[in-house]
């Protein structure tokens, strides 16, 4: 099936977890030969449809481009949120089998992992080797003492009090009431609270983790902004820190180094980014080899 929202174009489709669920992606597909594949794994709380227009402008750059829907949420939830079972560690397999799916599509085409928060913690779950490259933007660790200071002082009373009694009175995280980040199931926002109470973050339930990050070898590339409300300039390091075999490329930047009056932590992916698109993404991605 083929949508269309603002002459923005894509495949709508289904691919399988590893436990069989269905997941739903959508494909954007260039005109002629693709220069290679860009697999867009989510932030927190946000679907896919949130990347459409960066997506498009990636397919309109000869790139095609493949997001998706972690389980119970945006296309990939399949009845009440309440009901939804899956929790964090779930989602990044989701990531996981979103990423098989883009490396049997590409047929041979080199892939980029790019992550947005979320999706730039999830790679060590992932067969990174099926990937030539990662970018994650906006991405650190959530450890509630290394937030920005707003976030920080906010975070005890969210996730000890605020977060529980949500869960316990509307079966889920209804996030968008509360003005919180969205709508979460409910082991999803329990586990996340779970890993940001803790220095170690996930590695505190998942210690096994860190040989895993330890063991990413793809060149990667991490793009950070200063006036992030979620992410410090702590947090941040301390992730990229993780991946102790990587070279990673750091670039952090005020708004004011990029023309822009506020970036914060979701606004990169905004239509009106499209030059910083040019400069900051296009040089780290992954292309076939041209002779």
């Amino acid at each position: 099936m083929t949508n269309v929202i603002e002459h923005q174009l894509w495949d709508s489709f289904t691919f399988p977890a590893d436990d069989g669920y269905e997941l739903h992606g959508r494909w954007f597909e260039p005109n002629g030969d693709a220069r290679g594949v860009v697999l867009i794994v989510p932030a927190m709380a946000t679907t896919a449809a949130y990347y459409a227009t960066f997506a498009s402008w990636l397919r309109d750059r000869g790139f095609a481009v493949m997001t998706f829907d972690y389980r119970g949420y945006g296309e990939s939830l399949d009845g009440p949120m309440r009901e939804v079972t899956s929790d964090l560690v779930r989602w990044a397999h989701d990531a996981r089998d979103a990423l098989d799916h883009a490396h049997v599509r590409a047929e041979g085409l080199p892939v980029t992992w790019l992550g947005h928060s979320l999706g730039g913690q999830v790679l060590p779950f992932a067969d990174h080797g099926k990937a030539d490259r990662a970018i994650s933007v906006a991405s650190g660790t959530g450890y509630w003492r290394h937030n920005t200071a707003s976030a920080r002082r906010k975070a005890p009373l969210l996730w000890k009090v605020i977060a529980p009694a949500a869960i316990a009175v509307a079966g889920y995280f209804p996030g968008k009431r509360l003005g919180i980040l969205g709508d979460l199931p409910p082991n999803v926002m329990r586990q996340w609270g779970r890993w940001c109470m803790q220095p170690d973050y996930l590695l505190a339930e998942l210690p096994e983790m860190r040989e895993q990050f330890a063991a990413v070898q793809i060149p990667m590339a991490s793009v950070s902004f200063t006036d992030d409300e979620l992410m410090s300039a702590t947090s941040i390091s301390t992730l990229d820190a993780l991946y102790t075999a990587v070279d990673t490329t750091h670039m952090r930047y005020t708004p004011q180094q990029l023309g822009v009056d506020r970036m914060g932590h979701f606004g990169f992916f905004r239509h009106n980014q499209v030059d910083l698109w040019d400069e900051l993404i296009l040089p780290h991605l992954a292309e076939r080899r041209t002779t």
